[in-house]
């Protein structure tokens, strides 16, 4: 019969391997950081995050007040435009630009928040 195949075991040499796990550009945590770019794209992200977060707790808020305006004030139903009442029109219309506001302030701080990344990264 014929002989069963040696196994080889395959190994990297210690020369080659990394002494900072990074992924993506990204340092994993309890890692020593040795890379500047992975620190500031960390701060990027978080900064990024706590945009998010912030915006979208500013639209529930203002969505939240609108909201309640409309249920809370009566006298609203009083004033017809164009055969409706306003708080129809409220309802169907006013989020629109409320949406539209959010939308633009979040596109404008997170690409100032992105230019001051590059800005610090370039700086190094």
């Amino acid at each position: 019969m014929s002989e069963s195949p040696k196994r080889v075991r395959v190994t990297a040499d210690a020369s080659v391997r990394r002494s900072t796990p990074v992924t993506r550009g990204i340092a994993l945590p309890g890692a020593p950081v040795d890379d500047a770019d992975a620190v500031f794209t960390r701060a990027l992200m978080r900064s990024q995050l706590r945009l998010a977060l912030g915006t979208v707790a500013g639209f529930v808020l203002v969505v939240v007040a609108l909201t309640l305006t409309v249920a809370l004030i009566p006298e609203i139903d009083q004033f017809v435009v164009w055969g409706l009442p306003l708080s129809w029109l409220l309802q169907a219309y006013a989020f629109y630009p409320v949406i539209l506001v959010f939308a633009v302030l979040y596109v404008r701080t997170a690409a100032r928040n992105e230019k001051r990344f590059r800005a610090l990264r370039d700086r190094e």
